[in-house]
């Protein structure tokens, strides 16, 4: 008896995010920072804009283009050079929801009761829902797959999701006997800026729906509102500890000594070592200055391409090309492996 094949194919990394709201620091810290350095490995990196995502809750239409080309713009504010990794809108590639349906006739139903992002969103009111809040994670499996991604870099909340990728790439290959057809994703997760969390509430994730703006440092702020968001930031009576176990219970002043670490490119424990013992007066005009100085040559960068609408467009069509010629070949083959005709 011989085991069955495994995966042979090249490295590609996916990921992206929704065209909703303002980008934030969380977003460039937990995400954007390790697209970056993502482009460094060698694996062909594919970051798109989930517009079909977006559309599973209510949207103005007529602003959802502007916001697929602000993302687009933050990815490369931020560092993703589109000469080698393909940035592009999810809808400019039909290969996505193709490929979705043929996943959803594979994916079961006590799977997709599951998922905790879905009872998250709908909370008691489940029936007014789309059926697309409930669907979505096939939607992100296509996503995955259509590329044979062997790398998705996550966050803790989107782990589940990827598990779910993992299990219905195994279940087709099975029900179709073609083991070695696709990769089964892993997780990228990794760097001091994963997660963080809301500058009111050191307990909840940054997020760009809270409704105070205080929340959040957006990739839009000048420095003069990076800096005030940051000497308003919700903080405790004690100092900086010794030790960084002392943060433990801290959530607030964890989250800027983290916020501290992930721009400075270093440790918690190497900021608790520089600033232990000191009041939150002196620590944060520090912080502020950091974050201003990071961050200023990402927002200049970002009002520069926004400015400039049709170069944006020029870069998401040929992302978009490009993602449509690696798809195209992975789709034909699904289709063939079902028996659908032609």
């Amino acid at each position: 008896m011989t085991d069955a094949p495994t995966y042979s194919g090249p490295q590609r990394i996916l990921s992206g995010m929704q065209p909703t709201g303002n980008l934030h620091l969380g977003n460039y810290l937990g995400a954007l920072v390790n697209w970056v350095k993502l482009q460094e490995r060698g694996a062909e990196c594919f970051y798109c804009a989930v517009d079909m995502h977006a559309i599973t809750m209510p949207h103005d239409p007529k602003a959802l283009p502007g916001a697929v080309r602000s993302v687009a713009a933050a990815y490369m504010a931020a560092g993703v050079d589109p000469n080698r990794s393909s940035i592009f809108a999810q809808s400019a590639v039909p290969a996505h929801a193709q490929l979705s349906w043929i996943l959803q006739c594979v994916a079961r139903l006590g799977w997709m009761e599951r998922m905790t992002q879905f009872k998250d969103k709908t909370g008691s009111d489940r029936e007014r829902a789309s059926v697309g809040i409930f669907t979505y994670p096939v939607l992100m499996a296509a996503d995955i797959l259509v590329y044979k991604a062997t790398h998705v870099p996550v966050g803790d909340d989107q782990k589940q999701h990827l598990e779910l990728a993992r299990d219905i790439a195994a279940r087709f290959m099975r029900d179709y006997d073609c083991e070695g057809f696709w990769p089964l994703p892993e997780p990228i997760i990794e760097g001091a800026g994963t997660r963080i969390m809301s500058l009111k509430d050191g307990n909840k994730k940054m997020s760009k729906s809270d409704p105070s703006d205080l929340a959040r440092i957006n990739l839009t702020d000048d420095a003069d509102a990076i800096a005030k968001k940051v000497k308003k930031a919700k903080t405790d009576p004690e100092p900086l500890p010794d030790h960084v176990d002392g943060l433990e219970g801290r959530p607030e002043a964890g989250n800027l000594v983290g916020i501290y670490a992930a721009l400075a490119g270093t440790t918690k424990a190497d900021v608790i070592a520089e600033f232990g013992g000191q009041g939150f007066g002196a620590f944060k005009p520090k912080l502020a200055e950091l974050a201003v100085s990071k961050l200023t040559p990402v927002v200049d960068e970002y009002n520069r391409l926004m400015a400039d609408p049709a170069e944006i467009d020029r870069i998401l069509t040929a992302g978009a090309d490009r993602a449509r010629e690696v798809a195209a070949p992975v789709l034909a083959d699904a289709k063939r492996m079902v028996g659908f005709w032609g």
